[in-house]
């Protein structure tokens, strides 16, 4: 059977060092992507609402429901960014399977919350349209995706397993795909995976903003139906303070620095560098803004916190950071220990919820902005 001719033809290599800008389909796939994201908070969240009497869970499933999801989707999200670096979707067959690979996310997402509970059929379907979608694309651009999409079927099929299976067998496989795509890169390597630095950190980066997103949405939920009173203003100001500072923190300083080092490297080792800092490395930093979102829900329009709520604002701060102090330094970006401490100060900073939501709020921008000053970053 003869290919079509969109598919068959290869994308001719261009230089990593030449620019390849964002396209906007990819931003439309990202707004997508984020609806998981807004899914996964709404799991967080219900990890501090009581359930139904007889329902069966345990303390932080939330947490461990949104660890093991969002492992498996930033995998994917991860390869669809190495796609579109490599084969860009420029030809209108390109777009419309890029469009077939958001529709994946989006039957994922929809499924997010009964994943574990009904839902986990549906959402290995959609898991199943994105490998397929990704790997025919990749092949393209370069062989070297036959390594890797045996991994990402593997993964698949423990998913599938996993919606037929009872806890804590369920978790058990899902942790199983988790475990099997994180650790692929071991075994297939990084050849044959040339990447364009400036779009990997142009995407990467417009990802940050629309995630951070998230925080404002959920200042908007968390007012919903409450009277706007002096109280209320002051906390949502301080909400969009504390979302604003994670952006600078960030953000901040040289805004090119990420690309000049990574285009300092060898090519290879280039791969290996975006793998641990626009990989792993973000990880903590978008699981982070999740948990900061979820507690920010909760702050705006109460006095104080419960302990659930304290924590998650608290160490999605301390993850943010941590995420960003691990990237950084993946880059040689800086080594100084003012984001480290900052890191843990915020993580030890939950009992302050528990007393008012706002000071909590409030300590979390100002040690923000110390940092920021320490580094003269601001």
């Amino acid at each position: 059977m003869r290919l079509p001719t969109w598919f068959a033809e290869k994308v001719e290599p261009t230089s990593p060092e030449n620019e390849l800008r964002v396209s906007t389909i990819e931003l439309f796939f990202d707004l997508v992507f984020v609806f998981t994201v807004t899914q996964l908070t709404t799991l967080v969240v219900g990890d501090f609402t009581e359930r139904a009497p007889g329902a069966h869970h345990f303390t932080g499933q939330g947490a461990v429901q949104t660890l093991l999801i969002f492992g498996v989707l930033w995998w994917m999200y991860a390869g669809y960014a190495w796609l579109t670096n490599a084969v860009p979707p420029e030809r209108p067959a390109r777009r419309v399977l890029i469009l077939c690979g958001m529709a994946g996310f989006l039957i994922m997402a929809l499924a997010v919350p009964s994943a574990f509970d009904g839902g986990g059929v549906t959402f290995a379907i959609g898991y199943l349209v994105i490998v397929l979608v990704h790997g025919g694309l990749y092949l393209q651009a370069s062989s070297a995706v036959f390594r890797l999409l045996p991994f990402n079927l593997g993964a698949t099929a423990l998913i599938f397993g996993a919606a037929f299976a009872s806890a804590p067998w369920n978790y058990v496989l899902w942790a199983a795909a988790l475990v099997l795509v994180w650790t692929s890169p071991y075994f297939i390597g990084q050849r044959g995976f040339a990447l364009h630095p400036a779009h990997i950190v142009e995407r990467h980066g417009l990802l940050v903003i629309i995630v951070l997103g998230e925080s404002i949405v959920a200042i908007g939920i968390g007012a919903s139906g409450a009277h706007p009173s002096a109280g209320l203003v002051i906390a949502a100001l301080l909400g969009l303070a504390l979302t604003a500072a994670l952006w600078w923190v960030y953000f901040g300083g040289d805004e090119e620095a990420p690309m000049r080092s990574l285009l300092g490297m060898e090519v290879v080792r280039r791969t290996r560098h975006i793998l641990g800092a626009y990989f792993y490395a973000h990880v903590p930093l978008l699981l982070g803004v999740v948990a900061t979102a979820a507690g920010i829900k909760k702050a705006i329009g109460h006095d104080h916190l419960d302990l659930g709520p304290a924590v998650a604002l608290a160490a999605g701060v301390a993850l943010f950071i941590a995420g960003n102090v691990w990237f950084r330094r993946l880059l040689g970006l800086g080594r100084g220990p003012a984001r480290p401490l900052a890191a843990l100060l915020a993580a030890a900073s939950f009992p302050i919820g528990l007393w008012s939501s706002t000071a909590h709020l409030g300590a979390l921008v100002a040690l923000l902005v110390v940092t920021l000053f320490a580094e003269r970053s601001l």
